[in-house]
């Protein structure tokens, strides 16, 4: 219990805060692992309002072909659309959005505004859709808790490497104390190659397990496993080895 209480506090809090100083030097000396542009951008900024951006440049801080729909009672009030939008980075949350078109229904009838440039306050940022590589890796579990809860409330649908890495610290935690167990049990138990067997035995299940959860977190990513299933798949079948390897152990 002490090993797995100590592996979740490291991996939960220790190691995301030594990764942001690991991976900002990665992207800056060796290879860049932030996005400088996105495509077809669709999220949630407000309730019951859509954004989509069909590509984002964030060196130029500029998106092109911009939509901004707002939906009561889930019918369509106000569509506007505009050439490009430029992010303010003076402000949080400020655009300035360019060679707009607004039209405002109301029933039967529409009125039509259009306008060369306008200031608005919209509710996202570029770090909004700009995901660096194994940008879950920086996070503490709270952050990462609450990052997938407010990307899935806005719609966005490539957070599954982030459910992955939350769900992995928990399961990482009772895999320490499974494979104790299963150390435990092998150590115990009396053969002609000594303890020489239980270490090789032991490293070879440990290796195994590593090399099971990567493959099921693969599953995840590119398939339709849940990553929540795909992560705790490997812990459900090393606990049938360490219960096994328990029971026959000598007592």
């Amino acid at each position: 219990a002490i090993i797995a209480l100590r592996t979740f506090t490291l991996s939960s809090y220790v190691i995301p805060k030594g990764s942001v100083t690991r991976l900002n030097f990665e992207d800056r000396y060796i290879k860049p692992k932030k996005q400088n542009s996105v495509s077809n951008v669709q999220l949630e900024v407000d309730s019951g309002v859509i954004a989509y951006i069909d590509n984002y440049n964030n060196a130029m801080k500029t998106g092109n072909r911009f939509s901004l729909d707002k939906f009561v009672d889930k019918k369509l009030v106000s569509h506007l659309t505009a050439r490009r939008i430029t992010y303010d980075t003076t402000t949080v949350h400020k655009w300035t959005i360019h060679d707009y078109m607004v039209r405002e229904l109301d029933g039967l009838k529409e009125k039509i505004t259009k306008g060369d440039r306008i200031d608005s306050i919209i509710n996202m940022e570029p770090s909004d859709f700009l995901i660096m590589k194994n940008q879950q890796e920086m996070l503490t579990s709270p952050e990462l808790s609450d990052y997938i809860v407010k990307q899935k409330r806005r719609g966005f649908a490539n957070i599954k490497e982030f459910e992955i890495e939350y769900h992995k610290r928990i399961a990482m935690s009772f895999a320490s104390f499974i494979l104790t167990i299963i150390g435990v049990s092998l150590s115990s138990r009396k053969t002609k190659g000594g303890m020489g067997l239980h270490l090789g035995i032991g490293l070879g299940l440990s290796f195994s397990y590593i090399l099971f959860q990567t493959i099921t977190s693969t599953f995840a990513v590119n398939g339709n496993v849940p990553p929540a299933v795909a992560v705790w798949i490997p812990n459900i079948l090393y606990a049938g080895i360490a219960f096994f390897l328990y029971q026959k152990a000598p007592k």
